[in-house]
């Protein structure tokens, strides 16, 4: 008897509306983390840390242009669309924490070293303009 009384309230109006708008509303709080992929983020402060206490490795995913104008200091630029055909040139970073360098256009590069076997990878959260807005150093 209760399951009809669910049915009943979800199918009513304005009812459906309601339940529609919490289902969407639950859906674009999930949607960045799902968006993000495997593995965590890093502040730009959190990320200096590991690279100077770690001896974290960046790895810069944008492309060669992006990266010639400016990147941050000692960064591996491999775009993403070779990320996985050079990823042997990275292999002897295996056991290092890895900081992936995006932005919201190409996502990925995280899950990417994941699939070729990188633990402890990392996205730097707001890419290299988070970085530069942190007031931290770049290579131009």
């Amino acid at each position: 008897m209760a399951d009809v009384s669910v049915v009943k309230f979800a199918t009513e109006w304005p009812n459906y509306l309601y339940i529609a708008t919490a289902l969407v509303s639950g859906a674009m709080l999930v949607w960045p983390a799902v968006r993000r992929g495997t593995g965590s983020s890093v502040s730009p402060h959190d990320a200096t840390l590991m690279i100077n206490r770690q001896d974290a490795l960046v790895v810069d995913v944008r492309s060669a242009e992006e990266f010639g104008k400016a990147h941050i200091l000692n960064a591996r630029n491999v775009p993403l669309a070779q990320l996985e055909g050079r990823g042997g040139e990275l292999q002897k970073h295996k056991a290092k924490p890895v900081i992936v360098c995006e932005d919201g256009v190409r996502s990925g590069g995280t899950a990417a070293l994941r699939r070729m076997g990188f633990q402890n990878v990392y996205t730097l959260a707001g890419g290299l303009s988070a970085w530069q807005q942190a007031g931290l150093p770049v290579e131009k």
